[in-house]
């Protein structure tokens, strides 16, 4: 899976660190802003970037593979949360940067106002497809911090894999863009997949005050639109499921995916 984010735009921005990316906007309590974006107009948008920007470099590289293995219950507690719009929902997932074998269990829940609060723990990449015990006490503990009902005993199974390749931009202001090409959702179980063919999913994660991302992308009337990685991916692979909060991204930006839905699974 090769990314497409690159040349002069990318090229000509200073570099950041991880070490001072996470000091200055770790932001693990944050507004996110998520746009679909056309392949095309990436680079004639980035060529806009505010000057102060600088683009995460780890190694002389600035492209990073991802790849997120989802969580839930056997009735799909956290999909239809989010599908139903509940105030309390969740999801919980480890994800694993590929490039440098670092993996975490994560799990989002929401904050004041609409935000999202992201809490992690180290997990071991080798076992990115399982919840250790480890890692179900801690999804527990976090879940009853944030006053979300008990899952009960229904176990958390994987239900979704996304692989995807990231780039990462630092704003003044201390904000971030992320910019995710080469999507590709797989069903851990039949291995069907499905991809993102021909859009990158732009993302800004910011206090309440919109980046300089956001007000860019608006002056060429792109707009957030509802996607989630988790639900647009289960929804793309199980069009039985209810898929309200996606349905527009599904009809407008996604047509290739419903119908490659029913490919020969992969081995």
């Amino acid at each position: 899976m090769t990314s497409v984010v690159g040349g002069s735009a990318i090229d000509r921005l200073a570099p950041i660190s991880l070490v001072e990316l996470d000091a200055r906007a770790a932001l693990q309590t944050r507004v996110d802003r998520k746009y679909v974006v056309p392949l095309d107009a990436l680079e004639p948008l980035l060529r806009q970037t505010d000057p102060g920007a600088r683009v995460l470099e780890i190694g002389g590289a600035r492209d990073f593979a991802y790849e997120s293995v989802y969580f839930d219950t056997p009735d799909l507690t956290s999909y239809l949360g989010a599908a139903h719009r509940r105030r309390r929902r969740f999801k919980v997932r480890t994800r694993t940067y590929v490039d440098s074998r670092q993996c975490w269990m994560e799990v989002k829940t929401r904050g004041p106002r609409g935000s999202t609060v992201k809490t992690r723990l180290p997990h071991d990449p080798d076992q990115r497809g399982r919840l250790t015990p480890a890692g179900l006490r801690f999804a527990d503990e976090v879940l009853e911090r944030a006053a979300i009902p008990s899952t009960g005993a229904a176990p958390f199974v994987p239900t979704l894999v996304s692989r995807y390749h990231r780039t990462t931009i630092h704003l003044p202001g201390d904000s971030r863009t992320t910019i995710d090409t080469g999507l590709v959702w797989a069903d851990p179980v039949s291995g069907v997949e499905v991809a993102l063919p021909g859009f990158a999913i732009v993302e800004t994660k910011t206090g309440s005050t919109p980046s300089s991302t956001d007000r860019l992308l608006w002056r060429h009337r792109l707009r957030p639109v509802r996607i989630s990685k988790y639900g647009t991916g289960m929804a793309a692979l199980h069009p039985e499921l209810p898929a309200t909060p996606w349905r527009r991204v599904l009809g407008r930006h996604v047509p290739a995916v419903a119908s490659d839905r029913l490919s020969t699974p992969t081995a």
